[in-house]
């Protein structure tokens, strides 16, 4: 079997890709037993990580819509009477907030309004005592209406959209 010539930037274990194993430690992060009767449902689980993970991969290949998403994103939304500002491409408070976005992708129970100031606080130089949840919200507001995440019914936690994935992974390359 004649091999591909390979990048010299390639450098992959043995040149070769390296491949996703999904490994849970403790069955009680998903709130599932430890019990051999269990691991149906614990596989399901880890089937449905590894889908989101590769979901996530595969968007930073398609930058193809990189102009109609940051049209998207940045340009103000009326929704009613009320109208939500876009998030300004650059500003570091969006930026920390679409760089947040493939992070939760990866939470297999969404994420809360006190997990999203958690972990922008940081990004912004902030404790996560001085960010107030009414400012959090409000950028939970504005990503929703941008349609970058959704909210998870019934439940007070969100989770990215594939597009709002898209959106977040090429424009925080392009600020990059």
């Amino acid at each position: 079997m004649p091999t591909l010539p390979v990048p010299a930037d390639w450098d992959h274990k043995l040149q070769r890709a390296i491949r996703t194993e999904t490994t849970i430690n403790d069955t009680r992060d998903f709130g599932i037993g430890k019990r051999l009767r269990n691991l149906p449902e614990l596989r399901q689980v880890g089937f449905q990580a590894n889908r989101r993970l590769l979901a996530t991969q595969r968007l930073g290949h398609d930058p193809i819509a990189a102009a109609r998403t940051l049209q998207q994103v940045t340009d103000p939304v009326t929704v009613g009477d009320s109208r939500v500002a876009g998030l300004r491409f650059g500003d570091p408070r969006a930026m920390a907030l679409l760089s947040l976005l493939p992070v939760f992708r990866l939470s297999v129970r969404g994420f809360t309004n006190r997990d999203l100031r958690s972990h922008l606080a940081p990004l912004l130089g902030l404790l996560p005592a001085v960010m107030t949840a009414g400012q959090a919200t409000y950028d939970l507001r504005c990503l929703r209406t941008h349609g970058l995440i959704e909210r998870i019914p019934h439940t007070n936690r969100y989770l990215p959209v594939e597009d709002g994935l898209r959106a977040a992974i090429v424009l925080t390359q392009t600020h990059t």
